[in-house]
């Protein structure tokens, strides 16, 4: 393992907040980027020594310094590639671009809002919805407002100001897509008001969990359904898991532009494996930008 993700869904299921997340012992981690260390009985590639992404895989088993997967799911890691830099897109970015482009379906000169755009996907719709051709804004607390600024999106401060009114005095009248990934009946309800007549509020998340319990998940539900009934012209569409196979060619996709120097994922901090409960322990607390990532011990 040369790098491996830490994600909210790490922590959820430590936390064990749902029926059927395994007990300990188990290894968690959604994604990493490693290398091949050998081939198993009829596989010839990819070549041991290059250097390969994988996941997401919700079984998890990416905390640990080496693992056995299936070839057919793995991609090639373009050579100079940072693997930090390149776990970040097997989650976060692939999240980015599926809600951007095959469930919002955003076009070049749309108006986008961020909710927790200074986080590991927030940062990356911003940097994808700027290759996109968005007019991009973004919510985060004020100390993270400069890296809002320097991905190209107008910061707003959701602690000091009513987001939906800052919207529409940015705007006049509103954005055309809302990308939320906090979720809850309030949260959404502020998304929607933030979108202009035809808009779409894109909810793929459930970070408000950590605060509020399990409760959000049926709440966020329910609330999301009662917004996409209003015939006011706004909608709320479903975000669909991807394919596997497709997930595999936009990860292809999105390292070649990590290569090219078009993607710059923003890495919160690099915590050897072994301090791996100090990693969780930023995640807990919060108010980091990016994504914090796990590389080899020393």
């Amino acid at each position: 393992m040369l790098a491996a993700g830490i994600s909210a869904y790490d922590r959820m299921e430590r936390s064990h907040w749902f029926p059927g997340f395994p007990r300990p012992p188990y290894t968690p981690g959604l994604d990493m980027v490693g290398v091949v260390d050998a081939l198993g009985t009829g596989v010839t590639e990819p070549a041991v020594g290059s250097i390969v992404a994988g996941g997401p895989y919700p079984q998890g088993g990416c905390y640990a310094s080496h693992l056995c997967r299936a070839v057919d799911t793995l991609v090639p890691v373009p050579e100079g590639v940072d693997p930090a830099e390149a776990v970040c897109l097997v989650t976060n970015y692939l999240t980015a671009r599926h809600v951007l482009h095959d469930t919002a379906h955003v076009h070049p000169g749309e108006r986008a809002l961020v909710q927790g755009a200074a986080g590991g996907v927030g940062t990356a719709l911003l940097q994808l919805g700027a290759l996109a051709g968005l007019e991009l804004y973004g919510t985060a607390s004020r100390h993270n407002h400069a890296l809002v600024s320097a991905l190209g999106a107008t910061p707003i401060d959701y602690r000091t100001e009513d987001v939906a009114v800052r919207i529409h005095e940015l705007t006049g009248d509103g954005v055309d897509v809302v990308f939320d990934p906090i979720g809850g009946a309030a949260q959404l309800r502020q998304s929607y008001r933030c979108l202009r007549p035809g808009g779409r509020l894109v909810w793929f998340g459930v970070a408000a969990i950590a605060r509020r319990g399990v409760r959000v998940i049926p709440e966020s539900l329910l609330t999301r359904l009662l917004l996409d009934v209003r015939r006011d012209g706004r909608h709320a569409p479903m975000t669909r898991d991807e394919p596997p196979a497709e997930q595999r060619r936009h990860l292809a996709e999105l390292l070649g532009q990590l290569a090219a120097g078009d993607l710059r994922p923003v890495v919160a901090e690099r915590v050897p494996l072994r301090e791996v409960a100090r990693a969780h322990g930023l995640l807990d607390r919060g108010g980091h930008a990016g994504k914090v990532v796990l590389v080899p011990d020393d």
